[in-house]
């Protein structure tokens, strides 16, 4: 694997970073700054993936034929170096990472001409319908049914901790269409239009919030919602294929980049903050120890995701090996995290829920720096959920010990 980046290559970053200097204003840097989990409200969400979609560059892994720009992996890599090093936010990945590849791979022409167009330029923003009350991990236990009443499928039950579904145009779903074949077997793959009538959205507060605009999971009530047959992915009983292909892609997401800048903030934050000594926290034995080894493991990260990542090159797919990607970005993003609150100590805002939004952005004596300070706390919490979502850690080690390393 070659590591040395060519002329044409260096060109095509410094075009990068060049954009990314006009586009990411300075009304979305502020908006970063007080974000807890890295992404922006609906509107800033949609603001910014506009400006990549104008640009051509909201779908970096696309194929040309449905928009993408048509670069090679080492151009993939450097636009998400670029993007993480400046910290913008990252596109909801919904829609162009996670449901656009299935409707590629297993729907028709007819649902690829109606949802690709409109999902790349942020005009439909969309939710995951996967996880149920006693369907999490063992997603294969999903219950909300799903029973054919002519050209419609008519849907009952619940799906929880689905992510913004309160902003959500359509849900990609997974239900249960069958109870005679084998759990897996009789699951199906359906877009559902969050309009439809009998479908009911209920906000579930974590210790993050919530708080106005920024409220992130919510549990879905389906009453006899109709779904026509058409918006059926694939065959039936082919969801499972289907909601497998998805998670390749929910769980393969480069977290290197992110990381270094993650960690690179803290850094900074360290160079300015004192510690109990009067000198910077960045001079403490402790912190330089702890830093260096959240350093090393970023490395690591980076280096595995390169190696997996350039094998598509001759068409592999990354497969099983997401599962590492997933277990050791998402564990490291967390004491990242954790660090962080560390280094701020009691400057960062007590964490009360019913004051810190009213509190968050004031620059005052006690806390300098803020907003950056008063978000470190709720990010924390916000990170709690990352070794959860898609396949607990638990599940991402059965994979590898299952197979990659065969035991």
């Amino acid at each position: 694997m070659n590591l040395q980046f060519g002329i044409e290559e260096q060109r095509f970053r410094e075009e990068v970073r060049a954009w990314i200097g006009e586009a990411f204003d300075d009304q979305l840097r502020a908006l970063m700054r007080r974000s807890k989990n890295g992404f922006l409200d609906k509107q800033g969400q949609q603001c910014w993936q506009k400006k990549l979609h104008a640009r051509g560059w909201a779908a970096p892994d696309w194929p040309t034929e449905h928009g993408g720009p048509g670069w090679t992996p080492t151009q993939r890599y450097l636009f998400q170096c670029e993007i993480a090093a400046a910290g913008c936010p990252p596109i909801s990945p919904m829609g162009i990472k996670m449901v656009a590849p299935v409707i590629m791979g297993f729907g028709s022409e007819a649902q690829k001409a109606r949802f690709l167009p409109p999902t790349l330029s942020s005009d439909i923003f969309w939710c995951q319908g996967y996880s149920e009350p006693g369907a999490g991990s063992d997603l294969s236990a999903l219950k909300m049914r799903a029973e054919r009443d002519g050209d419609d499928y008519v849907l009952n039950g619940s799906k929880i901790w689905t992510t913004h579904a309160q902003w959500a145009d359509w849900m990609f779903c997974l239900v249960r269409t069958s109870r005679e074949a084998k759990q897996q077997a009789g699951i199906s793959f359906l877009l559902v239009d969050m309009k439809s009538p009998g479908i009911r959205v209920s906000p579930l507060p974590l210790l993050d919030g919530p708080y106005p605009g920024e409220q992130e999971v919510n549990e879905v009530f389906f009453d006899n919602v109709r779904v026509p047959l058409a918006n059926r992915i694939g065959e039936e009983g082919q969801g499972w294929t289907c909601a497998k292909y998805l998670l390749e892609f929910e769980r393969g997401n480069s977290y290197g980049p992110a990381l270094r800048y993650q960690l690179g903030q803290v850094m900074q934050l360290a160079e300015r903050l004192p510690g109990v000594d009067g000198r910077p926290m960045a001079e403490d034995p402790d912190f330089q120890r702890r830093y260096c080894e959240l350093a090393i493991r970023v490395e690591a990260v980076e280096a595995t995701e390169l190696r997996l990542f350039s094998g598509q090159r001759s068409g592999s797919s990354v497969g099983a090996a997401s599962s590492m990607i997933k277990l050791v970005g998402t564990e490291t993003k967390q004491a990242i995290s954790e660090l962080a609150i560390e280094v701020a100590g009691p400057r960062g805002w007590p964490f009360v829920r019913d004051t810190w939004a009213e509190n968050r952005g004031r620059d005052v004596e006690a806390n300098p720096g803020s907003p950056e300070l008063a978000a470190l706390l709720p990010r924390y919490f916000n990170y709690r959920k990352t070794s959860v979502y898609g396949g607990t850690s638990e599940i991402q080690r059965n994979i590898i010990a299952k197979q990659i390393l065969g035991l």
